[in-house]
């Protein structure tokens, strides 16, 4: 009996439970749809049982009070608690609607942990959070924390500083950071200048992992032992970097080989760093107007992308034979790409030919035994092989800086690193390549045509103030410049384009990095090329090539060929128009709202200003009624009158929040 007992008092405790989140659910459901804004379900389910709770007391209490069990209480008859009970149910709701509006306005849907990560995923939070340490005890002992708060300030040798705290800071919190950096420093829009020219040197510093380490790795990544495939590997790294580290082997034929091989904890750390630097973005994204303007979110999601590519060399090895192949179809230009072996490289592993010679960066004594002529080709054959990757093919390598570039014991180019590559369009190219023709030809009027159509037209923009600028750049640099200016004219020309609010295009913007990263070996090989002078002699040269004969007449047929079907119905699109103009049928249909996002502001628009205006009415009258000594009394201290009042005054406070979440959804979005 007892246990039946024990088992019908949980049943009953159960079904209440069931009950009572059935009606939390069904309160917050309510409170969602009327305020208007999907708000979190957590905090509105918590707001719904906390209103659930008071509703109970508040209903046992009005009971008590309509049959008389209130002891020195309230005292009403049956029909007026009823109609309190109503007014105070509506209350409570309202009180819990701007409950919710007030939670929202001070932490914004997701900007905080879901209750799910309070029970959940310890082990990585933990990580994280000791990753999180690390990285900020890092900028600390730089001296950017108490730099931070001068950032962008108009004090050039604070900015200075913060600049410099800034890039050892990356240097050292690790390669996922250092590559962040170095993209940064590509984004002249988004950076003050001397935080580019900064992290335009970026670079780390890192001890090579030990044999007994990368060995087991290789031969892991092969999926055979190292013996099977080489004669001979170097235990001692020809160079090692925070991700990967690169050693010398013989294949069994003998062929001589560069083995790239990743660290074999380099992809978690990047992973873990990855997935700080995306939360942060998103958090800034949800939480900062700025972060918004800024885009940081698909900021950090496009260098997200790109680092991963960059981590797998099967996207590499694609990359090295697409630009081989693209200097192949060329001719023109004697510049070697190593040779990639597809059925021993793989994600994490990369066998490549050797590329004898040095870089650039470290060819200082065989670049001082060449003749001034010498260095003048090998430099113009740099230059002109990155514009025909750009114009010519629209397969660029994206990081053509002096450590990538080799010069072989045969005074000829090689590149090497094509872990980023990027590509452009074939009316991306045309309009790269009619600007640098425009600008050869010292034609205003083209290159400003050329730069609308290669970056889009933003928003009141001024062509004739455009097309000035361009031309006093024209005229500046018109008859070639020394080696030193080159990187002034692209720094003109990129503030041009930011002043004139123009939106770089990711792909555009690997193109410049190209051209300004390219400048720096140009300047090593030979110190007076003139980059501005060969840039206009390519350009023109591809932009010709372009306008073969052969060329035209293909472009033109297939031009032509797009445009029969539209040929075809015209016949009988003018015949028609003719009729109706000739028999006063002609009409024209303007919608002035066509726009979606038109149409979408000014509905939100309107709908905030009815709302607004219900609201304040509503309030207004609450007060006449509540004010009034007017009407029947339901007690001895409460008129009928007023009882109307506080019911209309329950409703202008709900559309007053209403109002309110509007206001904040849309400087959200805003």
């Amino acid at each position: 009996m007892e246990a039946l007992d024990v088992g019908g008092y949980a049943l009953v405790s159960l079904a209440a439970l069931v009950f009572l989140f059935l009606q939390s659910w069904f309160a917050a459901t309510v409170v969602r749809r009327v305020v208007g804004v999907p708000t979190g379900w957590p905090r509105t389910l918590a707001v719904g049982l906390v209103m659930s709770a008071v509703v109970a007391v508040t209903v046992q209490y009005l009971y008590r009070a309509g049959t008389g069990q209130n002891v020195d209480g309230l005292d009403v008859s049956p029909g007026v608690a009823v109609l309190f009970m109503v007014l105070a149910l509506g209350w409570i709701f309202a009180l819990g609607v701007g409950a919710l509006v007030m939670l929202e306005a001070a932490f914004p849907t997701g900007s905080l942990p879901s209750p799910q990560s309070l029970f959940f995923g310890w082990r990585s939070r933990r990580r994280r959070a000791r990753r999180y340490a690390q990285v900020v005890s890092i900028a600390v002992r730089h001296g950017l924390g108490s730099q931070l708060r001068g950032f962008g300030g108009d004090s050039p040798g604070r900015e200075v500083k913060t600049a410099r705290a800034l890039k050892e800071s990356l240097a050292e919190a690790g390669v996922t950071f250092v590559k962040l950096g170095q993209m940064l420093s590509t984004r002249r829009d988004i950076l003050p200048p001397v935080f580019v020219r900064e992290l335009e040197t970026l670079q780390t510093q890192v001890t090579p992992e030990p044999w007994s380490v990368i060995e087991p790795a290789i031969a892991e990544r092969l999926g055979r032992p190292i013996g099977e495939v080489f004669a001979r590997i170097d235990s001692t790294p020809l160079a090692a970097a925070s991700v990967a580290q690169v050693h010398e082997a013989t294949l069994l034929d003998g062929t001589e080989v560069i083995v790239k091989v990743q660290r074999p904890k380099a992809l978690n750390q990047v992973a873990q760093d990855l997935d700080i630097i995306l939360r942060l973005a998103g958090w800034l994204n949800k939480t900062t107007t700025w972060g918004r303007d800024l885009g940081v979110q698909s900021l950090a999601a496009g260098f997200a992308n790109t680092l991963e590519e960059e981590l797998d060399y099967r996207i590499e090895l694609d990359n090295m034979a697409s630009i081989e192949a693209s200097l192949t179809r060329s001719g023109k230009f004697d510049v070697t790409v190593p040779h990639g072996y597809p059925g021993l490289s793989g994600e994490r592993l990369l066998v490549m030919d050797r590329l004898p010679g040095q870089p650039v960066s470290r060819a200082g004594a065989l670049l001082t035994g060449l003749s001034d002529a010498e260095r003048s080709r090998l430099a113009t054959t740099l230059l002109g092989a990155t514009l025909e990757q750009i114009i010519g093919d629209g397969i660029f390598h994206a990081d053509l800086h002096a450590g990538n570039i080799f010069i072989t014991p045969e005074r000829k180019l090689g590149l090497l690193d094509f872990g980023a590559v990027g590509r452009l369009d074939p009316a991306t190219q045309t309009s790269l390549g009619l600007m640098l023709y425009s600008i050869d030809q010292n034609d205003s009027a083209g290159a400003t045509d050329a730069l609308i159509e290669l970056l889009g037209r933003p928003d009141g923009l001024d062509d004739r103030e455009v097309e000035r600028a361009v031309g006093e750049l024209l005229l500046r640099y018109g008859g070639g410049t020394r080696a030193t200016q080159g990187q002034k004219l692209f720094d003109d020309l990129f503030n041009l384009v930011l002043a004139h609010r123009f939106s770089v295009p990711a792909p555009i913007s690997a193109a410049f990095r190209a051209m300004a990263s390219v400048e720096g070996a140009l300047l090593t090989i030979d110190p007076n090329f003139d980059v501005v002078a060969v840039s206009r002699k390519e350009g023109n040269r591809l932009v010709r090539s372009k306008l073969k004969g052969t060329k035209i007449t293909d472009e033109l047929q297939r031009r032509a060929l797009q445009l029969m079907p539209m040929i075809d119905r015209m016949p009988r699109r003018i015949n028609k128009i003719t009729e109706d103009l000739e028999q006063g049928r002609f009409s024209m249909n303007m919608r002035v709202l066509e726009n979606p996002s038109d149409r979408s502001f000014l509905t939100s628009l309107f709908q905030q200003l009815i709302v607004a205006v219900l609201a304040g009415a509503a309030v207004v009258g609450a007060i006449m009624l509540i004010t009034s000594d007017e009407g029947p009394l339901l007690t001895k201290d409460i008129h009928l009158y007023s009882f109307f009042g506080f019911v209309l005054l329950f409703g202008g406070f709900v559309l007053s929040m209403r109002s309110l979440m509007l206001v904040f959804r849309r400087d959200g979005q805003g």
